[in-house]
């Protein structure tokens, strides 16, 4: 008698356990994966810009990635999300973009499959954008020589890609024509959509750039979030921003150029960060997120 019911214990745990394994494997199989993107946090003295997309089926995507200084966290982050880059999109050549990049190509076995980035001749750099030179060459080396050669894209105006659930569109690339504020001028602008959700990254884009886009682009722009031009200061027009009319800003901004301070206190130095401020706060702008408060996680819904 006691064989006959530990036998139908058996089968009744065996039966609790097969329906309880069910109901996990459904609940799993239904679970809504949700786009994630990520602003990355200043980790040095310096301005920086880093920005992460993790897709609803977990392809990362990393738009520059910020300075050497910003390294260390650049890589933590792409670890915890799979530990593998899918895209990598590179706004212009300066370091306080790519400097991280170039550091996870040269000093980390980082599996990267893509690299987007718009550049002129070398040359080009040594005759208009002459201070950041030591660095550019480094940058020419890397995408030209190393393990990441084969995978260098060169995007032309308006290429479209699909990357998982979301599509991206080349709007902006690099405008040699542009002598004056050279290097920032350079940036690729990029759309992308997800979830029927927009995102325009601008990099540092600049007066005249601005202008080629309004003119190249027009009703294009219009985007639901996006990335303050040149850290939130000296960067894009207010007229570009009107007719982007954002509801969300990204502000890759640290605290110190979020107040314009030079060390004298808030408003005391020569940036135009505080006018920026004013010209989203006219727009009716909804939400602003700020690298000054660390690494933040925005789902994108």
């Amino acid at each position: 008698m006691k064989e006959l019911k530990d036998s139908r214990l058996l089968r009744v745990l065996f039966i609790i356990t097969i329906i309880a394994l069910i109901i996990i494997l459904y609940f799993k199989s239904t679970e809504v994966k949700n786009t994630v993107l990520i602003q990355l946090s200043d980790k040095g003295p310096r301005q920086m810009m880093g920005y992460i997309i993790k897709t609803e089926n977990d392809k990362l995507i990393v738009i520059d990635g910020g300075t050497l200084d910003d390294t260390d966290n650049l890589v933590s982050q792409i670890c915890k999300n799979g530990g593998k880059v899918d895209y990598w999109f590179i706004t212009h050549a300066h370091d306080d973009h790519a400097g991280a990049f170039t550091k996870v190509v040269n000093d980390t076995k980082i599996p990267i499959e893509n690299v987007y980035i718009s550049l002129n001749d070398l040359q080009w750099y040594e005759e208009n954008d002459a201070t950041r030179i030591e660095f550019i060459r480094g940058l020419f080396d890397i995408v030209q020589n190393s393990r990441i050669s084969n995978v260098v894209i060169s995007p032309n105006i308006n290429d479209k890609l699909i990357i998982d659930n979301i599509e991206v569109e080349v709007l902006g690339i690099r405008n040699p024509e542009i002598t004056e504020n050279a290097g920032n001028e350079q940036s690729m602008v990029l759309k992308f959509i997800a979830n029927n959700k927009s995102l325009l990254i601008l990099g540092d884009t600049g007066i005249r750039s601005s202008e080629k886009l309004l003119m190249t682009q027009g009703d294009k722009l219009k985007s639901d979030m996006v990335q303050m031009a040149h850290h939130g200061q000296n960067g894009a027009t207010k007229e570009l921003y009107s007719r982007i009319n954002p509801e969300i800003c990204l502000w890759p901004t640290p605290k110190w150029l979020w107040d314009n301070d030079a060390g004298e206190g808030y408003n005391t130095g020569e940036w135009l960060t505080i006018e920026t401020r004013t010209w989203m706060e006219e727009l009716g702008v909804k939400e602003n997120y700020i690298e000054k408060d660390g690494d933040i996680k925005i789902i994108w819904k």
